[in-house]
């Protein structure tokens, strides 16, 4: 595991945090919810107007801890950098979202807040801010680390049994016994 490679991950995470809480208000126009992540966050730690800042915090530390853990896994993820920041967001989306149904019943704003189970415009509206919250992570992240860095994983031959390419070991054979 390498630090600046983690740190670059947590930044591009921390980035795509705060683009998808930018977006917010214009999204909640859209889709016709009020459900919005940094009051939610916010409004866990504190009720007084402190809140946006905390919530904001708080939205960005979760990007950054997220975007460092996607930044060590990504160099084993085959494909296009895009491809695997829209993965791993909506994955996170997808496995997290059941949780809403404790954060009605428990957060202790919930009365303030937009109601999340069987909600389907909010659901809708965290799967597009997941989808934005990939494609930033992705993009900040591939530029951030250099991707000549490691070896990709399609260039390292393989075979079907798990022992490399007969054909290179065929090649190293011959070029030892000229």
């Amino acid at each position: 595991m390498e630090l600046q490679r983690t740190l670059n991950g947590a930044l591009a995470g921390a980035a795509a945090a705060a683009a998808w809480a930018a977006q917010q208000p214009l999204d909640k126009r859209v889709f016709g919810s009020r459900y919005d992540d940094v009051e939610l966050l916010g409004k866990l730690v504190t009720r007084g107007d402190a809140w946006p800042a905390y919530g904001l915090g708080l939205h960005a530390a979760n990007g950054a801890l997220f975007g460092a853990v996607y930044s060590q896994l990504r160099p084993f993820v085959p494909g296009p950098p895009v491809a695997a920041g829209l993965v791993a967001g909506l994955a996170e989306h997808v496995a997290f979202w059941p949780l809403v149904s404790a954060i009605d019943r428990h957060h202790p704003a919930r009365k303030d807040l937009e109601p999340l189970r069987g909600n389907r415009r909010a659901f809708a509206q965290a799967t597009w801010r997941h989808f934005l919250f990939g494609v930033v992570l992705a993009e900040l992240e591939r530029r951030l680390n250099d991707k000549g860095e490691f070896e990709p994983l399609e260039g390292v031959p393989v075979s079907s049994n798990g022992h490399g390419n007969l054909e290179h070991a065929a090649v190293g054979a011959g070029e030892a016994a000229e």
